[in-house]
């Protein structure tokens, strides 16, 4: 009975010998089938061998069908009945197998491009440097110079590509900028050269630290007036990171992204801490990644920005991501076109998914679109598992001071807000702004956050729930004014956040009952009484401001407060008068007040309504 043919490696000549596998008896027309000869050859070779006559079908003695098999290159093993295969235990097969699987991933290693991520200050031209170097206007569509999403971008450079991610620089993206230093192998970071290293240019060195990304530092702005490249390097040397020319590890690039000037060197230095950092991915494996972005489209459903690190990304892949997954549709760079494939650092916009992946996640691919529906739900049903032990684990306090603070959360003002937004990012960023406001008087309920078109839906639920609809850079779906109109919902839309964060502020303030101030506009001391009818008028000298009829006055004696009122009656001398000013002799009565006496002072003021501050 014939066994397959393996190949192993000989450890003597360190050639590859074949070893095959026989059971007994050896007969001469089995043995020429398996080493491959003419039976009549393998006749001539027996009969020399044992001295004798032999036929297609005899039988040969083990020793001489192992020195025949070697004769031809072979390794016999003749398997006796009760034998088996020495077998490799669990752990040995696994460790076979990513021994195996690591051999194929370093033979298959390839050099692929760098993925660098732009950091920096609000302002110091971030956008405008990455505008520079794509020669492409990306600053001038920004809303009050704030890049609201990552964007990825490839370029071309001395024939090899660099992949760009450009952040956001306002304060509220710090996720979004966290990530992006979490996904890049070499970190920009953008520092103007007249404002130096600014707060969020610390945050932005801390999160490339962190990441343990290669740092270079670009001083831009050196074309403007008050431009200090010496200013810039002292404080990169206070924090740590000094410049090459100063005797540290950090390259150091002035430019101007304005003028175009020090770009190419920038790109070069770019490339050359590639090549130290030698880069490489398999583009034959599974392909696997990081979401950068991700959105609704009108019309194309939800779409995904990601980079390939491993892999090849193809069209009909079947790609999950946490509780959503994908059969890719279609592939498109960051200028619109189609393409049928990713390589590694490639970044591409994904369309085919079930729903909106988180930013910042990793994605996979599977074998087919049925096994990652199923992964996907499993993942889905695990948060929904653990998300109901988490609330059934919570301690229900019913206690008397808890059933107070409860009572007292019924009695503050509340504002509720559906959140939508045109990217994933926008949504992270948005949540962090309005949870970012503190308020013992109001608080603030986020009822739901999503990603698109502001819908019917959403004027339903902010209708039901009380809530006001806040829609950042995002648009209306057809009908939604007027059914919002008819609702009673209110919409806000806004492109710059932190204009958002200013009107929730106001939003806020708005339901408290307003603030009462006092504003003194008289006084006017008691010098004698006189009696009119029943009662007692205060002759008065007017000492500042002015007494009008019918404001309110109080009677001060010493520090007590005798009474307060309006103003009932002005004369001056024996008519009657509107108003008399500091200076001028009155008589004032105050109500029906008339327990009057000289030194006593008659203060009037206004009360004006003032919104309440948070």
């Amino acid at each position: 009975m014939l066994v397959p043919v393996v190949i192993r490696k000989d450890a003597v000549s360190g050639g590859e010998v074949k070893l095959i596998q026989m059971k007994p008896p050896v007969i001469v027309r089995d043995l020429a089938a398996v080493l491959g000869v003419k039976p009549f050859k393998l006749i001539n070779e027996v009969s020399q061998a044992t001295g004798g006559f032999a036929s297609m079908n005899s039988s040969l003695d083990e020793p001489v069908a192992v020195k025949i098999a070697e004769a031809h290159g072979f390794l016999l093993e003749i398997k006796h009945r009760g034998e088996t295969a020495p077998q490799l235990s669990p752990k040995d097969k696994e460790s076979d197998r990513l021994k195996r699987a690591e051999e194929d991933e370093v033979k298959n290693l390839a050099p692929r491009p760098p993925v660098v991520c732009i950091l920096g200050h609000v302002d110091h031209g971030k956008t405008s440097l990455l505008d520079a170097i794509r020669k492409a206007s990306v600053a001038a569509g920004e809303a009050g110079g704030i890049t609201q999403h990552i964007g990825a971008y490839q370029i071309e450079h001395n024939g090899k590509k660099i992949t760009f991610l450009d952040t956001p620089g306002h304060a509220a993206f710090n996720k979004m900028r966290a990530r992006g230093a979490g996904v890049t192998d070499i970190a920009v970071l953008v520092v103007a050269a007249d404002d130096g290293f600014m707060p969020q240019t610390d945050e932005a060195l801390g999160h490339a630290q962190t990441a343990k990304v290669t740092l270079m530092v670009a001083v831009n702005k050196m074309d403007v007036k008050g431009a200090n490249l010496d200013r810039v390097k002292t404080q990169m040397q206070e924090r740590s990171i000094p410049p090459e020319d100063w005797g540290g590890d950090t390259v150091t690039v002035p430019v101007s992204a304005l003028k175009g000037t020090g770009l190419t060197d920038l790109l070069d230095m770019i490339l050359l801490q590639a090549d130290v950092l030698e880069l490489r991915a398999n583009p034959k494996a599974e392909s696997a990644g990081i979401i950068i972005e991700s959105q609704v489209d009108v019309g194309r459903g939800p779409l995904a920005t990601v980079i390939v690190q491993r892999g090849t990304l193809r069209v009909g892949d079947a790609l999950v991501c946490g509780s959503v997954w994908c059969k890719v549709r279609a592939l498109f760079d960051d200028q619109g076109k189609n393409l049928k494939e990713a390589p590694p650092s490639t970044p591409v916009r994904v369309i085919g998914w079930t729903g909106t992946p988180d930013s910042g996640a990793a994605f996979r691919m599977v074998k087919n679109a049925r096994e990652a529906e199923k992964l996907a739900e499993a993942d889905a049903q695990r948060l929904k598992k653990e998300s109901a032990a988490a609330h059934a684990a919570k301690p229900v306090d019913v206690s008397v001071e808890q059933l107070f603070a409860n009572i007292a959360a019924e009695r503050q003002k509340l504002l509720k807000v559906v959140i939508k937004a045109d990217v994933f990012g926008s949504t992270e960023a948005v949540r962090q702004i309005l949870e970012g406001i503190r308020s013992t008087k109001v608080s603030l309920e986020i009822v739901s956050v999503d990603v698109g078109l502001v819908t019917k839906n959403d004027v339903l639920m902010a209708a039901a729930a009380g809530a006001t609809i806040i829609g950042f850079n995002t648009k209306l779906e057809n009908g939604v004014t007027p059914l919002a109109k008819h609702h009673g919902v209110r919409i806000e839309s806004f492109t710059i956040i932190y204009e958002m964060g200013d009107k929730v502020r106001e939003m806020m303030a708005d339901l408290l009952d307003p603030d009462l101030k006092e504003t003194k506009t008289g006084a006017a001391e008691v010098r004698a009484t006189f009696a009119q009818g029943k009662g007692f008028v205060a002759g008065c000298l007017v000492t500042e401001g002015k007494v009008t009829r019918n404001s309110a006055a109080r009677v001060r004696r010493k520090k007590e407060i005798l009474t307060e009122g309006k103003v009932a009656t002005l004369k001056r001398f024996k008519d009657d008068a509107t108003e008399v000013r500091a200076g001028l002799e009155c008589g004032i009565k105050i109500g029906d007040f008339n327990d009057y006496q000289p030194g006593d002072i008659i203060e009037c003021y206004e009360v004006e309504k003032v919104r309440a501050a948070l």
